[in-house]
């Protein structure tokens, strides 16, 4: 265990407070731990969120035996939910949330099948052998017809896609991200992560696809991330351009291969991301083993996901064994900022965020590759969760805070680990809504950096019951073992994101989820009335947009119900202030900003002795804000 203790800094100051002392471990008297296993009628476990709504899996993508196609990621638009699947992707019509609709169903044989939609557009990204250029089953027959990279959409027409370009990169794409060209409305970039090998000339001669080994090596194929340069009026003309060399110079990682390399075999840990209940190992699985222990040695060469905060010209990267900081001001010639590796936990990055000021970052780890039942009783903290880091104002020094992970344990017929998750827009928070694939959906407040808390969760029991629960398996029968985890059917939720209102949940095996929070002790009525005030017409947490709230009394309550939660200022200032608010908002016109003015000057004086001084000087802001519009 000494090498997962050890913390290597590279190219960056990390300051480690004491947060790598006595492991701590999921609860097994959580609710969530003893549910009743069944695909559809599983039992459930929920605080603070209710289901709205639960469409299956359309059957083009499902069989008899219950899971054909895994379900991906999702992108929003208008009110259009965009959900990716191995072999194709679903359009829902979401205007009534209560009662989704099928819009469409497009069958492309596309592994993973991560969408992103922009304007008419739906960009869809292609990984794998199987892939044709015709979207067609049955596997490639000829070199030249196999497609790795971005299939490009035109989604006009939401009940009729028609597939307009292939983008052929030398690495295909298991993710990407759009990052909005700064200078020009018309050109979206996207930076594409791809973690095959390069691709023979014989399938892609135009590209100059290579292997090597040398990082500093600009015609090395792998020690970068492909860039798509796509001119929105003219898709057709999307292309690759010079990628992002944010690799050179990176260290070898320490030894990490007992708990972070990716499992490998027939079972539970044998199967690769988007494996199948019972699926042995394929040479996919066994090369990408290869991949991360040559990785190991000679540093990183490829990015799991990357997170773009174009407001702040920032990319944060997970690149397996690194979280890489990336200035993004210019979008064709990107730069490392800062990178770092620590071993306790991040030898899978998986996921990245930002806070919405750009001051936190969050980091998953994706441990055991999403297959794995990595959320159990004897599952560590430091494995297969989330990290808080901290950014100072250069950007320059990244502080690691705190790790959090799903407090509650699952069984051993559930895939567990964090996944993909958004920011919830609640004024003057950071909360954080994340699938954890069969852990269920988790809400984490991080808004103190070394202290994350869970304020909210859904879960389902496990799709499969647990060994012998209907049929008895005899105490050391031959193969027990084996027949035991063939039945861990893969499922839970892939991602989840609030959008307008509500989060949204891809189940890999059931289909798409809806869900609504609710009112508690750890998020109030108001908070919830102002996280609906921020809106997006389209939405992709991967290119993460700043929240901005517009003035309202919700959003001055949500931090007068702050306050009163974390006791930041005297309780009878606060009543004080709730009481003037109210009479406030029974005025009208001139009378109400007169009113307001007079009660925000009031809170400045407040701020100067308060236990949450920052908290009330933001709320003063806030009042003096809705005063300026009540005039």
């Amino acid at each position: 265990m000494q090498n997962a203790r050890k913390l290597v800094v590279l190219a960056a100051t990390i300051a480690l407070p004491a947060l790598l002392g006595a492991q701590t471990y999921p609860s097994t008297t959580d609710p969530r731990s003893t549910l009743k296993p069944g695909r559809f009628d599983a039992g459930v476990a929920a605080s603070n969120m209710k289901l709205v709504a639960s469409p299956h899996t359309p059957a083009q993508f499902d069989s008899t035996r219950g899971l054909t196609f895994i379900n991906s990621d999702l992108s929003f638009g208008t009110h259009y939910v965009y959900q990716g699947n191995f072999a194709g992707f679903v359009i829902w019509d979401v205007a009534d949330p209560a009662k989704p609709v099928l819009a469409s169903v497009y069958e492309c044989i596309t592994s993973q099948g991560d969408p992103v939609n922009i304007g008419n557009l739906l960009f869809i990204s292609a990984e794998g052998g199987g892939n044709r250029n015709d979207c067609g089953k049955g596997g490639v027959q000829n070199a030249k017809d196999h497609m790795a990279g971005v299939r490009i959409f035109d989604v006009t027409n939401p009940h009729a896609p028609k597939l307009i370009k292939n983008v052929q990169t030398c690495k295909g794409s298991h993710t990407f991200t759009p990052v909005p060209s700064p200078t020009d409305k018309n050109v979206v970039y996207l930076y594409v992560s791809g973690g095959s090998a390069a691709r023979p000339d014989s399938e892609v001669p135009e590209l100059h696809c290579k292997n090597g080994t040398d990082p500093a090596d600009p015609t090395n194929s792998l020690y970068m991330l492909d860039i798509i340069k796509v001119p929105l009026d003219h898709p057709e003309n999307a292309k690759v351009i010079p990628g992002a060399r944010i690799f050179t110079g990176l260290d070898p990682s320490p030894d990490c291969l007992t708990f972070c390399a990716p499992a490998t075999g027939g079972g539970g840990g044998g199967r690769g991301r988007g494996g199948r209940g019972g699926a042995p190992a394929t040479a996919a699985d066994s090369a990408a083993a290869a991949q991360f222990a040559a990785a190991l040695r000679t540093g990183p060469r490829n990015c799991h996901d990357v997170t773009a905060y174009p407001e702040k010209h920032l990319l944060l990267a997970a690149c397996n064994a690194y979280g890489i900081l990336v200035d993004i001001s210019n979008p064709e010639k990107p730069f490392r900022i800062t990178a770092l590796s620590d071993t306790n936990n991040f030898q899978g990055r998986h996921t990245a965020g930002f806070s919405n000021d750009g001051k936190k970052l969050i980091v998953t780890n994706e441990w055991g590759g999403g297959t794995s039942p990595m959320c159990q009783a004897n599952s560590m903290l430091e494995m297969g969760g989330n990290t808080i880091l901290t950014l100072s104002p250069d950007n320059k020094k990244v502080t690691q805070r705190a790790y959090f992970k799903l407090p509650a344990a699952q069984s051993a017929e559930e895939n567990c680990v964090a996944h993909n998750g958004g920011l919830i827009p609640v004024p003057g928070r950071d909360l954080y809504v994340q699938g954890w694939y069969q852990g269920g959906i988790d809400v984490m407040d991080f808004t103190d950096a070394d202290h994350p808390t869970e304020i909210a969760y859904y879960d389902r029991g496990s799709i499969d019951p647990p060994p012998g629960a209907d049929v008895p398996i005899a105490a050391g029968a031959a193969g027990g073992a084996a027949d035991a985890r063939s039945r861990g059917t893969t499922g839970g939720s892939w991602g989840a994101y609030y959008w307008n209102g509500l989060v949204y949940s891809s189940e890999l095996n059931r289909g798409l989820d809806i869900y609504e929070l609710q009112p508690s002790a750890q998020i109030s009525a108001n908070e919830l009335a102002a996280a609906k005030l921020v809106t997006f017409e389209q939405y992709k947490p991967t290119s993460q947009p700043k929240l901005s709230w517009p003035p309202a009394f919700v959003v001055v309550r949500s931090y007068l119900d702050q306050l009163v939660r974390g006791k930041g200022l005297a309780a009878d200032r606060l009543t004080a202030i709730d009481q003037a608010l109210d009479a406030a908002e029974q005025k009208m016109g001139a009378a109400r900003g007169t009113a307001l003015t007079a009660l925000a000057k009031q809170v400045d004086g407040d701020a100067m002795g308060a236990k949450d001084g920052e908290r009330v000087k933001s709320m003063a802001a806030e009042i003096r804000r809705l005063a300026a519009v009540s005039k």
